[in-house]
């Protein structure tokens, strides 16, 4: 282990005999973030309500072991090397083509997901450096980890500041062309109450067009205008109010699991994403430097999907379908089979970098 994994709470004995370490971040306001560094993953979140009662806002497990069931939908997790779905699990880089785990099939079409089952969400990393209100956590994926290119060092950010904002930081290099999609995976429910599903949240986009998808939920290539389609969160619409229905455009099952494209993306001074409980006052906004979101409304949670395989939540709790929303800031699904998206490839000499912003509040 390393001299400094040692000074925090034990997560739990890995199968590789190695512990997981719990670290906990906190501001002059009370807030909490709790990290693992395996998978660097926020296990949990606490904020207030308007009358300051304080509650955790995303799912997670109790311990390590939970966080590597294969039934683990990436809570909290940073998933890499790509983020998202890359089709059939193949892309071809400088003329050369790779082929990647198969890890979903959506549709029954298969294709690559977060990386993989070997994916970063199951690594255990090093913490190089901690502090009250901040850690920073190293990996570095060998050549030809899960069938990608090139050897990559990977550096995550965890930061909680004064002004309520838990900032979560990917910087990478690598010494081969690849291609990488780093994404953060939490799932949100501001009512602090997991058995209850976010479809009485309130969610905008600062986004005009969307990404349309095939049944396996690959992008078809096409930029499409969510004008007059149940995605249309340019103005703020209860999450409830348009999830349900026969709409073709959702593709593959009922529910929201697309990406928007963000409206003069990049720009991580502009608010992505505004999340808000209107029972509670929690309101949590999302800024970026990446030009889409995915916004997933958790439609595979539940035993009705996993069964009895499905490892029980923070304090025994089993959570139900759509008890959380992901809001993962990202580049385009598929994008290295896409030349017209924004490109995912990283050459050497090149940093990649990746800033994801959770500032909380109360209305």
């Amino acid at each position: 282990m390393n001299p400094s994994e040692s000074s925090f709470p034990s997560f739990g004995t890995l199968p590789c005999g190695r512990e997981a370490s719990l670290i906990e971040l906190t501001n002059r306001h009370g807030l909490r973030a709790r990290i693992t560094n395996l998978g660097a993953t926020l296990v949990g979140m606490e904020v207030p309500d308007r009358d300051g009662r304080m509650a955790d806002v995303t799912l997670g497990y109790d311990s390590a072991a939970d966080y590597l069931s294969p039934a683990n939908p990436y809570l909290g997790a940073t998933v890499g090397r790509f983020g998202n779905r890359i089709a059939h699990g193949r892309f071809t880089l400088d003329g050369n083509l790779y082929q990647l785990a198969l890890n979903n099939a959506p549709g029954g079409i298969p294709s690559h997901l977060h990386g993989g089952d070997g994916g970063f969400h199951r690594k255990l990393w090093e913490i190089v450096s901690h502090g009250p209100s901040e850690v920073r956590m190293r990996l570095v994926s060998p050549d030809g980890d899960d069938g990608y290119p090139g050897e990559l060092e990977v550096e995550v950010l965890y930061a909680l500041n004064d002004d309520n904002e838990l900032i979560w930081q990917a910087t990478a290099n690598s010494r081969a062309a690849t291609v990488l999609n780093l994404v953060h995976h939490s799932y949100w429910n501001l009512s602090g109450n997991p058995m209850a599903p976010v479809l009485d949240h309130e969610l905008s986009l600062r986004a005009s067009r969307y990404l349309p998808t095939d049944p396996g939920l690959i992008p078809t290539g096409e930029l499409r205008s969510v004008a007059d389609t149940p995605l249309d969160f340019t103005s703020t619409h209860r999450i409830g109010e348009r999830i349900d229905g026969d709409f073709p455009c959702l593709g593959y099952g009922a529910g929201y699991d697309h990406a928007w494209v963000l409206d003069d993306g990049t720009d991580e001074s502009q608010v992505a994403a505004t999340f808000h409980h209107p029972e509670s006052g929690r309101t949590l906004e999302i800024l970026t430097n990446q030009p889409a979101i995915q916004v997933y409304a958790g439609n595979f949670l539940g035993p009705e999907c996993f069964g009895g395989d499905h490892p029980a939540g923070k304090s025994g709790q089993i959570y139900p379908r759509r008890s959380g929303l992901c809001l993962e800031t990202e580049n385009f699904p598929d994008a290295p089979n896409h030349p017209h998206f924004p490109s995912a490839v990283l050459r050497p000499g090149e940093t990649y970098r990746h800033i994801e912003i959770h500032r909380f509040s109360v209305r």
